[in-house]
């Protein structure tokens, strides 16, 4: 007991910096998959007929509008995404739900079958002319909306503060209510600002990669999610 009680005054006490470090280390995972959000919602808009694969208060508002009689935008491609997207979700969810929080190798799990999923989106691309404007467009809309209501859940699951992955509406309210007239301290602002930046960011590479082809940004998001994955798995704890 008394050994016990030496040895744990002897060890040195941990610095901020080395307690900054793993939480550091999660919020670029997570700011690495908001940006992959960015890119699948570009690829999804301007690619498959105004269809978010990410963010589903678009397709709410696309699809509302649609049924409304506004000319011009998509009933089916909106509606597929937000049920695939819950489909995601609840499979994710159903997976996660007697796991501990933190990650684990069904997150590992449920990012692999995300990269799989892509990688599916990409290949069907490679063979289809004009994607956007063939009835598997919807299907592929789908397969990436899955993955993404998947990657949401689990981010919920991993529960690093701000970061949703998908959504940045609440982020950008609490950045504008909180961090910016609030007394937080400076890295929840820093944070917060890199929420949003990373999904603008995602939003303009997917633009800039669409006009090489459909598949070139679906493949940048296989890439960045397989990352994660690996580096997650390895070094999350």
């Amino acid at each position: 007991m008394t050994s016990a009680v030496v040895s744990a005054a002897n060890k040195p006490a941990s610095t901020p910096q080395e307690n900054a470090s793993p939480e550091k280390f999660r919020l670029m995972l997570m700011m690495a998959l908001t940006l992959v959000t960015g890119v699948v919602d570009a690829v999804g808009y301007l690619g498959l007929d105004h269809v978010f694969t990410g963010n589903m208060t678009g397709n709410v508002v696309i699809l509302a509008m649609a049924l409304a009689g506004a000319e011009n935008l998509p009933v089916l491609g909106p509606l597929v995404a937000l049920g695939a997207f819950l489909l995601g979700a609840a499979v994710a969810g159903f997976t996660l739900q007697s796991s501990p929080k933190g990650w684990n190798r069904r997150v590992t799990l449920l990012l692999t079958g995300g990269c799989i999923a892509l990688t599916g989106a990409a290949a069907i691309s490679l063979t289809v002319d004009d994607i956007g404007r063939q009835s598997i467009g919807v299907i592929v809309a789908a397969v990436i909306s899955m993955h993404m209501g998947s990657q949401a859940l689990m981010a919920r699951h991993l529960g690093v503060r701000d970061m949703t992955t998908v959504v940045i509406t609440s982020t950008m309210t609490s950045l504008a209510g909180e961090s910016l007239v609030g007394k937080e301290r400076p890295r929840l602002l820093n944070r917060r600002l890199g929420a949003v930046l990373a999904m603008f960011a995602g939003a303009a590479i997917g633009a800039l990669l669409l006009q090489i082809h459909f598949s070139v940004p679906i493949s940048l998001g296989v890439a960045i999610t397989a990352v994660v994955t690996v580096l997650g798995s390895r070094h999350w704890h």
